[in-house]
């Protein structure tokens, strides 16, 4: 779990309260829950009160180097950092972004089983979307899956990587790559995958959706 302090937008997000739970204690849980398949968990942080929080739920912490704590660094940098660090041979890693805390129960055995037999070296989620997309150029908008006058229902489907996990072999990490080519795309239907934490206004909507299934 990739968890920097250094969030502009939103300081603090990545320990803000998601229903009494700090959000990164939301993917540690589920990751917790999941402990059939994930035999080991890891935080890496550049930040005290993230470790702090991390710590209290039990799970290891890597100290995250500042060159790989910017606000540009890939993350794929704080994985291999993490597997530099433990020296431990792991057949896969699985990533689970603090920032998208809300995941349905089955979604990560039901894509652990799908990577395994399907014998892929990376997989990770995507959500279709049905909106009309386009650029805008020399104040021009140019539509870019449809056409002026089509029907929603007519255009043509798109899909967006929601973040809510990834799934690759180690070896593929050793060799710099996150998302392989031929990496598959799960494809998950839930309003949970429109999370992505990096504003007030995406916590305040994770909040709305936490409620909801939470039944308050």
């Amino acid at each position: 779990m990739p968890a920097r302090g250094g969030s502009k937008r939103l300081p603090g997000k990545n320990i803000m309260k998601l229903g009494n739970i700090p959000l990164i204690g939301h993917s540690i849980n589920y990751a917790l829950a999941n402990s059939t398949i994930i035999d080991k968990i890891i935080v890496s942080t550049d930040d005290i009160k993230i470790k702090e929080v991390a710590l209290s739920y039990g799970v290891e912490v890597v100290d995250r180097p500042t060159k790989f704590s910017g606000d540009k660094s890939p993350t794929l940098e704080a994985v291999k950092h993490v597997l530099d660090t433990e020296k431990t041979l792991w057949k896969n890693v699985i990533l689970l972004q603090p920032t998208n805390p809300l995941r349905p129960e089955i979604l990560l055995s039901k894509a652990y089983d799908k990577f395994i037999s399907g014998d892929f070296k990376s997989l990770f989620t995507v959500s279709k979307t049905c909106r009309k997309f386009g650029i805008i150029e020399k104040e021009s908008f140019k539509p870019y899956n449809y056409k002026f006058g089509e029907r929603s229902q007519d255009i043509e489907k798109l899909y967006f990587e929601n973040g809510l996990l990834y799934i690759t072999k180690t070896s593929l990490i050793q060799q710099n790559i996150l998302i392989d080519e031929h990496a598959f795309p799960f494809e998950i239907s839930h309003s949970f995958a429109n999370v992505d934490i990096d504003t007030k206004e995406d916590f305040e909507y994770a909040e709305y959706l936490y409620g909801k299934y939470n039944g308050s």
